[in-house]
């Protein structure tokens, strides 16, 4: 086999219709080889020093080598623990830049870099048997006229869903393309996605991911992917087509598909650890290939590893190199794979520059002026585990945010907590007073009541406690508190009552989403009525309790939920891109210009300072005023929507509201009530009319004249 001295840029393997280039990092390394291993994995390793170095990059071009080819690479170098030194040739390494990674670990003392009988000696067992192999991949792909949908954040509703749990159980998806890309690119879940009304796909985890040791010993699988190898590779796991580079090829064929339908990607990304856990975890790929460049070590025993995020490590974004492969690897996915945004997992770890979080971190300055990165859609999960880790509201104006506050204040309100009201209006009117102060817009709220993290919404108001029993810990694991109204009964039940009221919680939790000013998220399945069965940390069920089941699902729910997204993106007066002021606008619509949101107590009074606190906090009518929202068009402005009268009721009782007066509107009519899971329109109603709202349950009424 020729070889060539090849180039240290791009890192990676990288076809170019004639060989492969291989690249890679390391500054620690005596030398370095690359291994290539034939198809079947028979056991036929060759390998191939590299003499070429460059700037610490070790590199070879190899003539003939393409698409396919699977290979690792071993380094040479010292082996020290103490000194944070972690080089041992036993153990076959992954390539951190492979784009493309067959297989899974199989668990074996191999697999770690430490003799288990005198852990301060270096194993000298090959770990290559037991681990997966780097696959060079075909980099071009026919996307056509594929376009980034680019949908304005304030346009955009996002929808969280798990690429295997979506389409696993779908009757009709093939059963060979079920639970995979293929499967979601299918026309059948490309319809359903469009009809539901959402703008963006946020899929979970998609970078090649491990199943931990422990877990694989309890006979569980990291279901949700929070454990990545590979930030380059899309899992193989979930490919229909194949898993030496296909995987690559049937991811982009998705992204196309959802994109041909006016759907954004949005990937779940895992920068802040990796797989390879604390100084007893196994040696995979960066521990072996320069430990203390990709690493936080701890400064007082470089053998341990600084844990922000509970999983056993932190990556070092205050190395260079390792700031290279984030922003690589966003690059990467942006230009390559045509993916139009990213939501950061604990994204306040990639701001610990020292300890503390730091807003000014070279982290958010490198993604800030990246001409790629900074266009995309930036998500972040704004807190971990660390000191001082919660920090909703405190991200850089390029970012937007999970509301936390959003999720546990709407919660709140619905399950009847007293002295709520007035966060709960902040939250409704997009948390001005978590993101106004820094330039940002009501948008820069991705609002949630569910996730992925927690119970689904059936499970959210039909359980008090957690039965997370399944996952091998005694129920220990998970949020234990449960912060909703569990309708009066624990778990299932064939009390009609019961059910009933469970469904209107639904439905309440789903209108104050859609109804809120900022971005709305949808855990998927939520709109069908999923349940986890009480479990609330499900990360290791990759079985029917996870997977939706389409055949049982909520019709009448769904049916509800579609109409919300339509009524949302029909009124822009709901998805805004500006705050609300209180001030007067110009009126199209009565004699005298109206603020643009005002607040009322149920009998009809404006709501003053001394309101706010009171315990009939529980209920409240928030008027929005359409006569603010205005479009540009060739002849100028133009008003483009209606106003709009919202009446909240969290009491276990109904309650009688009083319709503002005439200055208002003279007629409203009925357009959404959540007591009924049916169409709401038809009764009209004057000014100074009184409108009964049932207990725990919404009304939306909107001006006719």
């Amino acid at each position: 086999m020729q070889i060539w001295p090849g180039e240290r840029y791009p890192l990676g393997a990288t076809y170019d219709g004639s060989g492969t280039n291989f690249a890679i990092f390391s500054e620690v390394a005596e030398s370095v080889e690359l291994c290539l291993f034939d198809e079947w994995d028979l056991g036929t390793e060759r390998r191939i020093r590299l003499t070429e170095v460059d700037a610490y990059v070790w590199h070879a071009y190899l003539p003939g080598v393409g698409p396919g080819q699977r290979y690792g690479y071993r380094v040479h170098g010292p082996y020290d623990p103490a000194r944070g030194l972690r080089c041992n040739p036993a153990k076959l390494l992954l390539d951190p830049y492979a784009k493309a990674i067959d297989g899974d670990v199989q668990w074996d003392r191999a697999v770690y870099d430490y003799d288990f009988d005198d852990p301060g000696t270096p194993s000298r067992t090959d770990s290559a048997p037991h681990l997966p192999k780097s696959v060079v991949v075909n980099p071009y792909f026919d996307w056509g006229n594929d376009r980034p949908p680019r949908v304005p954040y304030h346009h955009s509703v996002i929808y969280e869903a798990h690429v295997k749990g979506l389409t696993r159980r779908h009757p009709g998806i093939p059963e060979e393309l079920r639970g995979t890309y293929a499967g979601i690119a299918h026309p059948v879940m490309i319809e359903y996605l469009a009809g539901l009304g959402v703008t963006a796909l946020e899929l979970m985890p998609v970078h090649q991911f491990v199943h931990d040791h422990r877990l694989a010993d309890l006979g569980l699988r990291n279901y949700w992917g929070y454990n990545t190898i590979g930030f380059f590779a899309p899992y193989h796991g979930y490919a229909a087509m194949g898993r030496l580079g296909q995987q690559v090829q049937e991811f982009r064929a998705m992204v196309k598909a959802l994109h041909s339908a006016g759907i954004e990607v949005i990937l779940d990304v895992v920068y802040n650890h990796t797989a390879e856990g604390n100084h007893l975890g196994p040696t995979l790929a960066f521990k072996g290939v320069d430990n203390a460049t990709y690493y936080r070590l701890a400064e007082e025993d470089r053998r341990h590893y600084v844990d922000y995020t509970g999983t056993g490590n932190s990556l070092n974004v205050r190395s260079p190199h390792s700031l290279q492969l984030i922003m690589d690897s966003l690059r990467y996915w942006v230009q390559e794979m045509h993916v139009d945004g990213f939501r950061f997992d604990l994204a306040a770890t990639l701001a610990r520059e020292f300890y503390a979080v730091d807003r000014l971190s070279t982290f958010f300055e490198v993604v800030q002026q990246d001409p790629v990165v900074s266009q995309v859609k930036l998500i972040a999960e704004p807190w971990d585990v660390g000191p001082g880790g919660y920090q909703v509201g405190n991200f850089p104006p390029v970012w937007t945010e999970w509301n936390g506050k959003y999720r546990d204040t709407v919660r709140d309100f619905w399950r009847g907590e007293p002295a709520t009201l007035a966060e709960f209006a902040s939250r409704i009117c997009g948390s001005a007073d978590l993101y106004q102060d820094d330039g940002r817009r009501p948008f820069h709220s991705i609002n949630f009541v569910t996730c992925h993290d927690g119970f689904t919404l059936a499970d959210l108001v039909s359980y008090n406690d957690k039965h997370n029993e399944a996952n091998g810990e005694s129920n220990r694991d998970g949020e234990s508190h449960n912060r909703t109204w569990n309708c009066g009964v624990e778990g299932p039940t064939e009390d009609a009552a019961v059910l009933a009221l469970r469904s209107r919680q639904q439905r309440n939790f789903l209108a104050t989403l859609m109804l809120s000013q900022g971005v709305p998220m949808i855990g998927h399945g939520d709109e069908l009525g999923r349940t986890q069965q009480g479990n609330n940390n499900a990360y290791c069920q990759d079985s029917e309790l996870t997977w939706i089941d389409w055949e049982d699902a909520d019709s009448q729910l769904l049916d509800f939920t579609r109409a919300l997204t339509a009524f949302r993106a029909r009124h822009q007066v709901f998805h805004r891109r500006r705050y609300f002021t209180g001030r007067p606008v110009e009126s199209r619509s009565v004699d005298a210009p109206l603020p643009d949101l005002a607040w009322y107590t149920p009998d009809g009074r404006e709501m003053t300072d001394d309101d706010w606190g009171n315990d009939f906090g529980r209920a409240v009518a928030l008027f929005v005023n359409g006569d603010g929202i205005k479009e540009r068009g060739a002849y100028g402005q133009r008003h483009v929507d209606d106003s709009f009268l919202i009446l909240f009721n969290a009491h276990d009782a109904a309650l009688d509201f009083t319709v503002p007066g005439d200055e208002f509107g003279k007629k409203w009519q009925q357009v959404i009530s959540t007591a009924d899971p049916g169409p709401a329109g038809g009764r009209v109603f004057g000014a100074g009319a009184v409108v009964t709202v049932p207990d725990r349950s919404l009304l939306v009424l909107e001006r006719m004249v």
